[in-house]
Formats: C-alpha cells, sequence, structure tokens
C-alpha cells in the first residue's frame, strides 16, 4: 500500500513539473519563500490590527457614532481578502505585460493626482484622498509601484540607445509627482518617490558626480522647505525641539516600551488609547506595548529578511530592467517600513506613512498587494535554469 501511494506521489509531482497551464508555471516558477513571508507580515498585520482597533474605536467615536472594539479587525479582515487575490493574479502576470499594465495604471493614477487638489477628500488638514462615493482612495498609494517600474523602464531603454535623454525625462517625470504631493500635503511620500528615483539611478549606473550634484541639490532642497514649507517646518522642529506635533512621537516610544520585552498580554494595553493613529501610523508601538519589544525585532528582522533575499537573488539577473525594477520595489517597500518604525522609535519625525502589510487601511494594503505582486512577478524563474546564485552577471554598478 505505502509503496503504491509512493508511486501515485511521484507521479502527481511529474505531472505536476509538466504542467504547462498558467498555474503550473506559477507555482513552479514563484518565489514561495517570498511568498511564505508577506503571508507571514499580513498575518502579524491582523493581529496588531486587532490589538489596536478598540483604541481606534475609542478615538474615532463621538457625535452620535460609536464604533464597536473589532470594528477596525472585521475592516482588515476583509480589505485582506480583497487584496490576497490581487497579488496571487498580479503575480501571476507574464513580465511584458506586467510592465505594460504598470506604465499604463502610472499615466492613470498621475492623473488622479492631479484631480486630488479638486477632488480630493481632506483628512485630518491633508487633501490626499479621492472620494468615489461608498469608498475614498489615496491615488499616490497605487502610483509608487507603478512609478517604480515606470522609471526602471525608461533608464533600461539608455542601455539600447545611449542618446536618448532618459535622466532628465525621468528627473520631469519625478518633479511633476513630488510638486503634486507637496501641494497636498505629503511630504512623507515625497521623500519615498524622490529617494527610490536617486536609487534607481544609483543601479542604472549614472555617473558619481552627478549623483554628488543630486545629493547637494537634495540637502538645499531640505533645507528650503525647512523654511518655505509650513508641513516641514511643523515636523522637523516638533522632532529637534520638542514643538508642535512631538507629542505624537513621544506618545508612540512611551507605548512602544510601556511593554518591555515581552509585552503586557494581547489586549492588555492601555497607553495605546494615547496614540492618535494607533491602527495605521503607530500600530508598531501597539505591538510593542502588547507583545514587546522582542515581536517588534522580530517585525524588523522579517522586513530586511525580504529585501536581503531580494537583492541577492538579483546577483545573477542579467536584464535590466527586471533588476532596476525588482530592486526599486523591494527597497521602496523596505523604506516605508523603516520610515515607519524610526518614527514609532523617536529616530525620524512623524510621516503620516503606514507599516506595509500591518499597518490598517484598505489603499495602502490593495496598493501594497499590487507592489509586491509585481515584485513576485518580475523576480519569477524557470527552475531548469542554470543559474549560479555567487555569479554577478549584469554588470550595471559601475
Amino acid at each position: 500500500m505505502s509503496g503504491a501511494m509512493a508511486q501515485a506521489n511521484g507521479k502527481a509531482a511529474r505531472l505536476g513539473r509538466s504542467d504547462r497551464s498558467a498555474i503550473g508555471r506559477w507555482f513552479w516558477e514563484i518565489d514561495k519563500v517570498l511568498l511564505l513571508l508577506v503571508a507571514v507580515l499580513i498575518s502579524i498585520g491582523l493581529i496588531a490590527v486587532a490589538a489596536a482597533s478598540p483604541a481606534a474605536g475609542v478615538r474615532y467615536s463621538g457625535a452620535g457614532v460609536s464604533f464597536p472594539p473589532l470594528y477596525y479587525f472585521y475592516r482588515q479582515l476583509v480589505w485582506i481578502l480583497v487584496s490576497l487575490p490581487v497579488l496571487i493574479g498580479v503575480s501571476m502576470l507574464p513580465k511584458p505585460t506586467a510592465r505594460r499594465l504598470s506604465l499604463i495604471g502610472a499615466l492613470i493614477f498621475t492623473f488622479c493626482l492631479f484631480l486630488v487638489p479638486i477632488l480630493g477628500h481632506e483628512v485630518n488638514g491633508a487633501r490626499r484622498w479621492i472620494w468615489l462615493g461608498f469608498t475614498q482612495f489615496q491615488p499616490s498609494e497605487f502610483l509608487k509601484p507603478l512609478f517604480i517600474v515606470s522609471i526602471a523602464w525608461l533608464l533600461s531603454l539608455k542601455e539600447k540607445d545611449q542618446s536618448l535623454p532618459i535622466v532628465p525625462l525621468t528627473a520631469a517625470c519625478t518633479g511633476i509627482v513630488a510638486v503634486l504631493l507637496m501641494m497636498q500635503p505629503n511630504f512623507g511620500e515625497t521623500i519615498i518617490f524622490v529617494s527610490a528615483w536617486v536609487l534607481l539611478l544609483l543601479l542604472s549606473g549614472a555617473p558619481m558626480r552627478f549623483l554628488l550634484i543630486l545629493g547637494a541639490t537634495g540637502l538645499v532642497a531640505v533645507v528650503a522647505a525647512y523654511f518655505l514649507y509650513p508641513v516641514a517646518t511643523q515636523r522637523i522642529d516638533g522632532f529637534l525641539f520638542s514643538e508642535g506635533d512631538n507629542y505624537q512621537v513621544v506618545s508612540a516610544l512611551r507605548t512602544l516600551t510601556a511593554g518591555g520585552l515581552f509585552g503586557v498580554g494581547p489586549g492588555a494595553g492601555t497607553r495605546k488609547f494615547s496614540l492618535p493613529e494607533p491602527h495605521t501610523d503607530y500600530i508598531f508601538s501597539v505591538i510593542g506595548e502588547e507583545f514587546g519589544i522582542i515581536a517588534c525585532l522580530a517585525i524588523a528582522i522579517l522586513y530586511m529578511t525580504i529585501v536581503a533575499r531580494v537583492l541577492i537573488r538579483l546577483l545573477n539577473e542579467e536584464d535590466k530592467f527586471i533588476v532596476l525594477a525588482t530592486a526599486g520595489l523591494v527597497c521602496q517597500f523596505g523604506m516605508q517600513a523603516l520610515i515607519n518604525m524610526a518614527v514609532n522609535v523617536h529616530i525620524a519625525p512623524s510621516k503620516g506613512m503606514t507599516l506595509p502589510f500591518i499597518s490598517y487601511g484598505g489603499s495602502s494594503m490593495i496598493a501594497l498587494a499590487i507592489g509586491f505582486g509585481l515584485l513576485l512577478a518580475f523576480s519569477r524563474r524557470n527552475p531548469y535554469l542554470d543559474r549560479s546564485p555567487y555569479v554577478v552577471k549584469w554588470s550595471g554598478l559601475k
């Protein structure tokens, strides 16, 4: 009986590997470890939102409206059920199709950014959302991964024709997006977009002299923003001189450390009720209070593992566009996580940025599903291709 079962299993395995359907190819080509890691993140996020939901419900109840303790948990569960098919579906796209759809999507959501000042829905003093009648969405969240893929494609064209003015073109695209974001205002997202562009320039082999000039220009821009841009002034003053909204990051740090190494236990946190956005911007602090600093370190290591795994796998990638797009997507993902955690531990000013796959949010969750789906699609590999993980075949870095 056992021999027959082993023979049947072996036959099923052979049939599986020979399956050339879209699902069969996806199953054998996808990075299953990366998929598992993001599933762990989503699971942690659901637990964290459940812990933060009572505090968020209390904060937003009032004026005849009362939210049940697990209101945001149930909503997050719905967003996850919507996002998972999106992530899987995007990851199944052929690479050329994923690239083309990203370019089309980037144009659509850039146009939506132009509409935000006109049709935008204001929340907490910022106009970043467009109201659709039954829900709202944040165009910049969806634009982030599509923008990175589009810039990566443009920069990869320079390898085919050196005479193309690709760098000025990408600079113009980034500048337009940055101006539209600053008008919302959205200083944190502006930093993400500009940093992603600079990273892609570096990976594409831009001259070091140009990058140094760009760095000096960026420093001047930050100083100018401090003196001319009220939102930047408020955030930086609050962080450096304990003025303005410094209460938020100070309260976040106190909440994070209140649980010690192992936390006070699920649902037992009390400091989370003083946080302004316990289920979104400051959910990392809620995790620290209820599950401990050890849990926070484990989450940070999980993000680092995802970034490191993708970058290591790119060492033997030959296609320049794939290198630029995949590295840009995973670094944007890691950068967003790093900024959120840095704000929570009071080593960066408040940015209003969510923790990827952990913070509550519909736009954020679906946009992250699209971005990570693209990352998985571009990192798919034929398992029969002879590749050595220790040999660097692409020489884009100079």
